[in-house]
């Protein structure tokens, strides 16, 4: 299970250094994508599988899942981790994700997310008081 954040640095070439902690579950390759909120989302190559076979589910006339396919799929890149343990993070999707040097990486259970550093330091501001204040149900059977 991918948890935790990391600030690793994007270098001039456009990679990055996976947190050791990641580096097992992603050492035979990752995918990634865009991800919701401008992030960018990093699978296994076995999880991406996994999580497209559940996105062609979808029904071929439902135009939500068609359009959420075709976004998903057609920025996803496949990578392979060299020896140090970076990777490539193509630049239409560092430029969707609106990254600089400065990177944020969290572990979010089946997945790995990237985001700029002010991006992240945005979003976290704006909703750690909401998942403070939160007094009902969200996720069923949770608490």
């Amino acid at each position: 299970m991918l948890l935790g954040t990391h600030t690793p640095k994007l270098d001039d070439k456009g990679r990055v250094i996976l947190p050791s902690r990641f580096r097992d579950e992603f050492a035979s390759g990752i995918v990634v994508t865009r991800g919701q909120d401008r992030c960018l989302y990093v699978f296994s190559a076995k999880e991406f599988s996994e999580v497209h076979e559940k996105i062609r589910q979808a029904p071929i006339t439902s135009g939500n899942g068609r359009d959420y396919l075709r976004v998903f799929l057609s920025g996803a890149s496949d990578e392979v981790p060299d020896k140090q343990g970076r990777v490539m993070i193509p630049g239409n999707l560092r430029d969707y994700a609106g990254l600089s040097r400065e990177l944020v990486m969290i572990g979010v259970g089946n997945r790995a997310e990237i985001w700029d550093l002010s991006t992240w330091s945005e979003y976290l501001e704006s909703n750690e008081q909401s998942f403070s204040d939160i007094s009902e149900e969200v996720i069923p059977g949770l608490f």
